[in-house]
């Protein structure tokens, strides 16, 4: 089950433009991640410490300090990882940034990812692993596009055995399904102190602070949602 896009028109705007810079932004800094490999695994490793979120590290005052919980969200650890995370965004983030505005949804995809590393370090404090990558703030994204659009609906790629189709899923049955999968071995982390190479609780973490997006709507979208009207 894929996502591919959101059905459902804009109400405000028509161009998603902070969207599309952030996935430009982390094109851009994969294509850095490469120059930085091609030219040393020990350079690379050094980048993913300093300006990804390792919290056995950032616990000790090492490596980059509170500023790495900003700089990991726009780091991944190769193309599938990349264009997985890109196309969730582009996905639920366009409606998203249609109900805050462009700059409303900069500062709330950035507070989702900073909750999100947050909740990581907290459960993963003795964790050596750097954890990069946008789940996190795009997990917040998810959160709030079924808050503000629980009717929504998201063209998706099914394979009945080895024939595609498209359906158009609720996003309702998409979001609870990918909770569903991160909470397990989250419980694990916990329950059983399990390292994955996965970072389950900012996954978590950042689909909880999706409460947030009521502090970035935009003016009329918040007064639509809180008369029941569709925002």
């Amino acid at each position: 089950m894929l996502p591919l896009n959101d059905t459902e028109p804009n109400r405000y705007s028509h161009f998603p433009f902070m969207t599309i810079a952030i996935i430009w932004i982390n094109v851009m800094v994969m294509g850095f991640e490469f120059i930085v490999l091609q030219e040393s695994r020990d350079g690379f490793r050094q980048l993913l410490d300093l300006y990804g979120t390792v919290p056995a590290l950032l616990l000790s005052s090492q490596g980059g300090g509170t500023l790495s919980s900003i700089t990991t969200m726009f780091l991944h650890g190769g193309l599938l990882h990349l264009f997985g995370n890109m196309l969730a965004l582009w996905v639920f983030g366009r409606r998203v940034e249609d109900a805050c505005g462009p700059w409303g949804f900069l500062f709330f995809y950035l507070t989702c990812g900073f909750l999100a590393n947050i909740a990581h370090v907290i459960f993963s404090a003795d964790s050596v692993i750097p954890a990069i990558g946008a789940s996190g703030a795009i997990s917040g994204v998810m959160g709030a596009y079924l808050l503000l659009f629980p009717g929504g609906r998201i063209r998706t790629l099914v394979f009945l055995w080895i024939i595609p189709t498209w359906p158009k899923i609720r996003a309702f049955f998409i979001v609870i399904y990918f909770l569903i999968v991160n909470i397990i071995p989250a419980l694990s982390v916990v329950l059983n102190n399990t390292d994955y190479n996965i970072a389950y609780w900012a996954h978590l973490g950042g689909f909880f602070a999706c409460f947030s997006v009521f502090f970035f709507l935009r003016p009329e979208a918040f007064q639509r949602y809180f008369s029941k009207a569709p925002v």
